[in-house]
């Protein structure tokens, strides 16, 4: 299949119907996502914690494809840093904003050019201009069930997906699967998802928020979730099962729970309204992030794999 000027290949037709309703859901979040969760400090925080957790383990100037990339905030960030990135999304409407900011950092290097409107990522101090993130950044329209689609793009150092995207999948066995072949030897996998418990969320019953309270608790059906008035469904995976899921193939390297100590970053206003207690919370999070139980009962966890070389390798 040809690629055309974007550097975007349109999606296959057989799209599964069950993803349409994300499909939809996302890009129409689309226009206003930035705007919305850009100023939201636990959101950044939450996004330092899994970059740094992915810079310790990812080699320079690395190959990465991105499943559920978004508007690109973590794509610009890499490619910032050196690698090169192939984002994928099965949201239009996402994937058009990644590419309005990859132009509008092209445009600011011309004498006309204006502010890039990237909202995390500061381009001079990346030392990366616009058209070096339109080398080093390619977008295309793919779903994660169909990752197939992508075995000529490869071999890639890092497979990464951020921020529970994975969690709009009932069958993440046989998504995880799907990545062996896009590493090479040695290759990375990194998630971040949601699990089936977060010890936080749990105590919103005492507030009286039921359904938020005990929506993890939803078994193989998965729950409802809901999207600028768009409903789809998503599941929860604790990391037990991302672990038996690679077993065969992968080490894991890496666990840590994400928003564990630090408040979910939907009450919005926390570090805002508590200035003192929430470089507290951080640091102790940080202390106890990789620690039993913490690193299980979190809003998300983040998990890396290794690729093993061989069957000689040793197993987790």
């Amino acid at each position: 299949m040809k690629m055309n000027h974007t550097g975007m290949r349109p999606i296959a037709p057989s799209l599964a119907e069950k993803e349409k309703p994300a499909a939809v859901a996302f890009s129409a979040q689309a226009p206003g996502f930035d705007a919305c969760y850009a100023p939201n400090t636990i959101i950044q925080y939450k996004r330092a914690r899994v970059r740094a957790h992915v810079e310790q383990y990812l080699p320079a100037e690395s190959n990465i494809l991105e499943l559920n990339a978004g508007t690109g905030e973590d794509a610009i960030y890499f490619a910032g840093k050196g690698h090169r990135v192939h984002a994928t999304d099965i949201s239009e409407g996402m994937l058009k904003k990644l590419e309005e900011k990859v132009e509008r950092a092209s445009a600011a290097e011309t004498p006309d050019g204006g502010s890039t409107g990237l909202s995390s990522v500061g381009l001079s101090s990346m030392g990366l201009s616009g058209m070096g993130l339109k080398e080093r950044i390619t977008r295309e329209l793919c779903s994660f069930h169909s990752l197939d689609r992508l075995a000529g793009r490869g071999p890639y150092d890092l497979v990464f997906s951020n921020f529970a995207g994975l969690n709009c999948s009932g069958e993440l066995d046989k998504v995880l699967r799907s990545c062996t072949g896009l590493l090479k030897p040695g290759g990375l996998l990194t998630v971040v998802l949601l699990p089936r418990f977060c010890a936080l969320e749990t105590l919103l019953l005492f507030k009286g928020q039921w359904k938020t309270a005990f929506r993890r608790f939803c078994g193989s059906k998965g729950t409802r979730a809901r999207v600028e008035g768009h409903y789809f469904r998503c599941w929860y995976y604790n990391p037990s099962y991302v672990k038996k899921a690679l077993k065969d193939s992968f080490t894991m390297v890496g666990l840590e729970g994400l928003c564990t100590i630090v408040p979910p970053s939907y009450i919005e206003g926390f570090a805002e309204k508590y200035p003192r207690l929430y470089p507290v919370l951080c640091r102790w999070e940080d202390r106890l992030k990789s620690r039993r139980p913490w690193k299980g009962m979190g809003d998300y966890y983040i998990i890396t794999f290794r690729k093993r070389t061989g069957p000689q390798e040793g197993r987790q």
